[in-house]
Order: C-alpha cells, then structure tokens, then sequence
C-alpha cells in the first residue's frame, strides 16, 4: 500500500536516514573539533620524528605516503566483501563492508555477525578494531 502511494506521488522508496546524535554542547550534530576527545581521535598533521637530516625526513614521508596508499586501495578493495574483524577484548565479528567516513574513524557494515546475534547494519569505531581480514 506504501509503495503505491510513492508511485502516485512519483517517488522512489524510501530511504532510511542515519541520524547523529546530539554533540557534547547539545546544539550541533557530531563532535566538537576543539574537544579533548576529537582531538585525541581525529589524526593531526604529519609530524615526523625527531631526525634532524632532510633527506631521513623526506625517506619517512615516502614511507608514510606508500602506507597510507596501501590502506586507502585495501578499504577500496573490501567494497562489499566479507570481512572479519578482530576487535578488542578477543571478540571476532564477521560483516559486509560497505564504506568508510572521510576521516576513516568509522566502518559502516551489513550483516554484522556477532557472538550476540545479527544486526542488519552497524557502525564499527576503528579504534575499537585490531585487525581485519578479507580474501581476494
């Protein structure tokens, strides 16, 4: 009947809409940038060791460059695979990546199978997580 209703009014179905909930100052959605936690989460400019020579500087941002491609293509890789993930204190879910946020802090995935039960979809916090694995 629903569905009905949509196509008179020209509409497609509905879509749900993920809702953040309310910040620690109560007005805006989301965190503060300038909060402790955020800033204590959310990854600051590059700082690189305390080498004093420019060319152990620059090796160190080739490094760190390959590894953040590395990671950018795997996630880009586990569109809509299974993946399990280990998490903290030795509990293992297994899921279906769908994406990641722009700051890589969270995984949205479906079918999250956990030792509780299934939930149809869910937010992993990266921090949260040791380690993933996926095939091919």
């Amino acid at each position: 009947m629903v569905r009905e209703r949509l196509k008179l009014l020209g509409m497609a179905s509905p879509v749900m809409v993920v809702r953040l909930p309310r910040g620690p100052d109560g007005q805006s959605r989301g965190f503060d940038p300038t909060s402790p936690r955020y800033l204590a989460l959310a990854p600051s400019s590059i700082q690189a060791s305390n080498n004093c020579c420019g060319s152990s500087l620059k090796e160190e941002q080739r490094s760190r460059s390959a590894l953040r491609e590395r990671f950018l293509r795997s996630l880009i890789s586990m569109a809509g695979k299974s993946v399990d993930f280990t998490m903290y204190e030795r509990v293992s879910v297994t899921a279906t990546f769908v994406a990641s946020d722009i700051d890589i802090l969270n995984f949205q995935v479906s079918h999250l199978q956990t030792p509780l039960g299934v939930q149809k979809e869910a937010l992993l916090r990266c921090p949260d997580i040791i380690a993933y694995m996926f095939t091919l």
